[in-house]
Formats: C-alpha cells, sequence, structure tokens
C-alpha cells in the first residue's frame, strides 16, 4: 500500500514555473515506478510523463517534452515535477501516480494521490 501527497500547485502566468511534489509512505518506495497525470476540466485524465523505480529512464508527453521534467529521490520517497515555459493548455488538476509496474504506470497506476491545482493565467 502506497499513500500519495501532492504539493506545490498554484498560479502562475504564462511563462513561468512550478515545482511539484509528491511525498509516499509506505513500504518500498524504491520498488515502484512513479508518474504524473493531469485533468483539466471537462477533459479526460491524461498521462504526463513518468520514472522508473531507479530513475534511469523517464518518460513525457509530447505537448510537455522540453518543458517539464520529472525526477525522484528515493531516500526521501519523494516524486517532484519540474515545470517551465508554461502555457494555459497546462491548467489542470494534476496527480501523482504509483505502480510496480513500469509498462503501466502510464496507463492504469494502481495508486493515486488527491491532487493539486496549476492554474496558467495568458
Amino acid at each position: 500500500q502506497v499513500q500519495l501527497v501532492e504539493s506545490g500547485g498554484g498560479l502562475v502566468q504564462a511563462g513561468g514555473s512550478l515545482r511539484l511534489s509528491c511525498a509516499a509512505s509506505g513500504r518500498a518506495f524504491s520498488s515502484y515506478a512513479m508518474g504524473w497525470f493531469r485533468q483539466a476540466p471537462g477533459k479526460e485524465r491524461e498521462f504526463v510523463t513518468a520514472i522508473s523505480w531507479s530513475g534511469g529512464r523517464s518518460y513525457y508527453r509530447d505537448s510537455v517534452k522540453g518543458r517539464f521534467t520529472i525526477s525522484r529521490n528515493n531516500a526521501r520517497n519523494t516524486v517532484n515535477l519540474q515545470m517551465n515555459s508554461l502555457k494555459p493548455e497546462d491548467t489542470a488538476v494534476y496527480y501523482c501516480a504509483a505502480d510496480r509496474s513500469e509498462s503501466e504506470i502510464a496507463t492504469i497506476p494502481d495508486y493515486w494521490g488527491q491532487g493539486t491545482q496549476v492554474t496558467v493565467s495568458s
């Protein structure tokens, strides 16, 4: 069982930056692949990025490549999402996710956080 708590959301102007954090509790955090999803009003939840258990591999949706960076600290049980050059279309609730399977982290992760709101004004 893994519990996930996100923080770091807020309001930022277009072109600005935000750093989201996800704190995980429970055993064996380092054995989980971790990811971030987002859901904008009236839209389905979508995959944003994921990172392997070791941090050696990462994956991004095309629209955030070059702007977002995912990282993890297994000693602190945290995963971070650095978001730069933010655009109004990045506005959404961002969710942290965890799964033991790296092949499933981008589709149907087993564990979810409660979400944190990110709003980008134009």
